[in-house]
């Protein structure tokens, strides 16, 4: 059902689509159109899957040699992506992916600063959440109640990023990342302190700040790492980054996940492990933040400017003139 809730909102979202979306670009007429790449769709989806599912269940199922295999079958197969993707590009074709994106420095250090900074999500979104209902006990309700003012920050610091955007440019990543660790910090100093009777109230402040740090660097990430592309490299770039987003939550989940249920163990004091082992899982994190912090420093500057001016589309008109019109 969590899924399913999906389905009529994305029908909902078609609709408006159709209704509100301007058409401009679409009447734009390409000299060539292009065909969508399927063998570059398949290379991809299977060299996505064989990375992604080992990393999801390979801790559940114990690292089988079957799952082992798949996962080093993705490097073959995402590499045969690769050349596949030049060769077409090449030869005239319409590539699935531009890969023309990757030899700007701004954007590969914009996808390695994805996957870290993503990754370190993994140990909030996830498995804190497993500290509190498996380890303490809380409920679904009470688990949500208490991480909610994570989110709350978030919004605070979207807000912030926005308004600063201008200013500081890639800095209100830095500064986001600054704030986020600190919030993480002082996590694991309320967890030290207060053990497993840790309450909601004690994790209120925290979760606030760290919030916000995330909510500063998530929203206007994209805005950064995408000064450097091409206008017409903006689709590849776009979709690689949203991709690699969510190889880098798996990422995250199966590395902090391992740090974090490593140390649970089978200890007998269960309460207490898990605190432990948050603990530790929330300086794991700091150091993932530690590491997107360094990277940063090879974003761009600034974020791609905003274009105000209409954008002029040349039509031809049904006598035969030119037609000029503004989208």
């Amino acid at each position: 059902m969590i899924f399913l809730v999906n389905v009529p909102i994305g029908i909902a979202a078609l609709a408006a689509d159709a209704r509100l979306l301007p058409a401009g670009a679409a009447r734009q007429r390409a000299s060539r159109p292009g065909r969508l790449d399927i063998p570059g769709v398949a290379l991809a989806g299977t060299g996505m899957f064989l990375l992604v599912f080992p990393l999801a269940q390979g801790r559940d199922l114990g690292w089988p040699l079957w799952i082992i295999a798949l996962l080093v079958a993705s490097v073959p197969v995402l590499a045969g992506f690769g050349w596949y993707q030049v060769r077409r590009k090449r030869a005239g074709a319409t590539p699935l992916i531009e890969p023309g994106i990757f030899t700007h420095r701004g954007y590969a250090s914009g996808v390695a600063f994805s996957v870290v900074f993503v990754g370190s999500l993994g140990g909030i979104v996830l498995i804190f959440n497993v500290f509190l209902q498996t380890g303490l006990g809380f409920s679904p309700w009470h688990s949500a109640i208490t991480t909610a003012p994570w989110a709350g920050g978030a919004f605070v610091g979207s807000a912030i990023g926005g308004m600063a955007m201008r200013a500081l440019g890639r800095r209100i990543l830095l500064a986001g990342l600054i704030v986020e660790a600190a919030g993480l910090l002082a996590l694991y100093a309320v967890l030290r302190g207060r053990g497993a009777g840790v309450s909601s109230l004690d994790l209120l402040a925290p979760m606030i700040v760290g919030g916000i740090g995330m909510g500063m660097v998530f929203v206007r990430l994209l805005d950064i790492v995408m000064a450097s592309v091409e206008p017409h490299e903006m689709g590849s770039a776009s979709g690689v980054l949203q991709t690699v987003n969510s190889l880098g939550m798996a990422l995250g989940v199966a590395g902090l996940g391992a740090i974090f249920f490593g140390l649970v163990g089978g200890t007998a004091r269960r309460a207490q492990s898990f605190v432990g082992a948050a603990e530790w899982t929330a300086l794991a994190t700091i150091g993932l933040l530690a590491v997107a912090f360094v990277i940063a420093f090879w974003l761009p500057r600034r974020a791609r400017e905003t274009d105000s001016a209409p954008v002029v589309v040349h039509e031809p008109a049904r006598d035969g003139e030119l037609e000029t019109s503004a989208a």
